[in-house]
């Protein structure tokens, strides 16, 4: 059976903390001055570092490349880092 109003896969980097936070269902209205707060903005600077060294290797705009690898879970807030392995692609044009 198809899903109803399934989410489609999120393609392309953002600049953009609303946009970032979007994707989990997040405002930056909704970050206060609680431990989990702290790590989403932690999270926010170091998607947002990992996004600048992909577009500067791929010379890329952010829409245009894709973090994976360790750094996958990064794109989504919550989501945790476990090495410094880098790894992001360009994203075929359709």
């Amino acid at each position: 059976m198809e899903k109803i109003n399934s989410i489609p896969e999120i393609l392309g980097e953002t600049t953009d903390v609303e946009s970032w936070l979007i994707r989990a269902g997040l405002r930056f209205s909704d970050l206060g001055n609680d431990a989990a707060s702290f790590a989403i903005r932690k999270q926010w600077r170091e998607y947002q570092a990992a996004v600048q060294r992909c577009c500067a290797t791929l010379h890329q705009p952010p829409s245009h490349v894709q973090l994976s690898g360790d750094y996958a879970n990064l794109r989504i807030p919550g989501g945790t880092s476990s090495s410094c392995a880098f790894i992001c692609r360009v994203i075929p044009s359709a």
